[in-house]
């Protein structure tokens, strides 16, 4: 079986994020079909457009890390019942400069988790919407994560059964709908 080149994304700049936790659950989780690499977003400098000329270097390893990615999984927290700005301006910087959009044609799933019971409804709806209107192939589907500290252990395992066999679907789901976009991706691409 291919294995896909899965960018990860991690909506928080915070060092012990709970979202980058259960990032890192998954790449473990989708190990089997994907070869994950976190892409930094943290380094990057508030968007200007007086600087898309040249981009500065962080913002071309950025974008190079997201082009060469199969598909992109964004694993984000809800700030004021919307995404971080530290994705946000991820986000704009992969769209610019015009005409040179790293996002068009990639597949993407999108999730997240919080202490809250509805864990980060709100910010995916956003981030949903954001992508599909920057080219991005959003995996239908829902997953809210609601986060205990006993959830990932120290080995990047998830303890709880149930929500470990929902997460492997999750990620079972996403390398499929890769595999099955990768052609049109490749040509979009071309």
């Amino acid at each position: 079986m291919t294995k896909f080149k899965l960018g990860l994304i991690v909506g928080s700049n915070r060092r012990e994020s709970i979202n980058r936790k259960l990032a890192q659950a998954l790449a473990k989780l989708g190990g089997d079909a994907f070869e994950a690499k976190f892409i930094p977003i943290d380094d990057l400098p508030m968007y200007n457009q007086d600087l898309e000329q040249p981009v500065p270097e962080k913002v071309a390893r950025f974008k190079s890390e997201v082009e060469s990615s199969d598909a992109i999984l964004f694993v984000t927290p809800e700030h004021s019942r919307s995404i971080p700005a530290v994705l946000k301006n991820a986000i704009d910087w992969g769209t610019r400069p015009w005409g040179k959009n790293s996002w068009t044609g990639k597949t993407a799933a999108v999730t997240g988790t919080s202490q809250g019971a509805v864990a980060t409804a709100v910010a995916q709806q956003h981030l949903r919407a954001i992508l599909g209107d920057i080219g991005v192939l959003v995996m239908g589907g829902e997953a809210y994560i609601t986060f205990k500290p006993e959830l990932v252990d120290a080995n990047n395992n998830v303890t709880d059964d149930s929500v470990r066999k929902f997460l492997k679907a999750f990620i079972d789901q996403l390398a499929a709908l890769a595999g099955k976009l990768a052609p049109i991706a490749a040509q979009r691409a071309a």
